[in-house]
């Protein structure tokens, strides 16, 4: 009984194994052939691979571990580190979804900040897209406040993110080009809002004053601490988004940025 029930519970645990390495390797690697290369793609198809390898090599690992009593101990230290991340990493997505959750009181506004995010084909990706959406809705409600957007060249494109960040509100919500300011030179959190306090200085608008960051709902805590660092003494974070089929890989990489631009000193 005793050896059917370990058996039993070999299987169980090689199906799932199986089942959660298929969901995320195959996340993986849809995001990977739309060349989306970054950690939050890359991670998942990795080990993704290595629970499917652990799931059909079961047998054979157990062998191994056997025959190598010091392989089993460094195998369970393994194992007990990768559930201390994954609890890690699960703790970062519920705090991360409290603070999306609340919301906030936008005041009179000096200036809107629009954060690139990408281009694809020379359109904005579809985490832009939501952000763009987003400042133009605060626009309207703002008529007082110029839109500040802020990208650089991508490789691969032949317009800047900002160019082409600036036309999708003219052309989708017909803002008018006076409101609208480019920050051309950036490629990076960092530099978009310090590159962009050249354009603030030359509207005269100081950095005690209220201006909004709109950025992805998962971006805005990095965003929030980067720009307080540089000097934005009242930042009215304002979250869009984030599309159902980008969500949880953005998410991810947003762990790992998180972690590295604390490593950076960059908040």
């Amino acid at each position: 009984m005793t050896s059917l029930m370990l058996s039993l519970s070999s299987k169980i645990k090689r199906m799932l194994t199986a089942l959660f390495g298929s969901l995320l390797f195959l996340d993986g690697l849809f995001f990977t052939v739309q060349n989306k290369i970054h950690l939050g793609t890359l991670l998942p198809l990795v080990l993704g691979g290595f629970l499917l390898a652990y799931s059909y090599f079961y047998q054979q690992i157990q062998a191994i571990l056997v025959q190598h009593p010091s392989y089993k101990i460094l195998w369970h230290l393994g194992w007990g580190l990768l559930i201390i991340w994954v609890i890690s990493l699960l703790s970062f997505f519920v705090y991360l979804h409290q603070q999306i959750q609340q919301q906030v009181d936008v005041p009179e506004l000096k200036a809107i900040i629009v954060l690139g995010s990408g281009i694809e084909n020379g359109r904005p990706s579809a985490i832009l897209a939501q952000r763009l959406n987003t400042a133009a809705a605060l626009a309207a409600q703002q008529p007082q406040a110029n839109i500040i957007v802020s990208g650089g060249l991508a490789t691969r494109e032949h317009a800047t993110e900002a160019e082409i960040m600036a036309a999708y509100l003219q052309h989708t919500f017909h803002i008018p080009a006076h409101r609208i300011k480019l920050e051309t030179e950036s490629t990076s959190t960092e530099l978009n809002l310090s590159n962009t306090q050249v354009i603030l200085h030359n509207q005269h608008i100081s950095l005690k004053q209220p201006i909004a960051i709109v950025t992805s709902d998962f971006h805005t805590l990095r965003a929030a601490a980067i720009a307080r660092k540089q000097g934005y003494q009242h930042p009215i974070m304002v979250s869009a988004p984030t599309p159902l089929l980008n969500r949880y890989n953005a998410w991810l990489r947003e762990y790992f940025a998180f972690i590295s631009g604390w490593l950076l000193n960059e908040y």
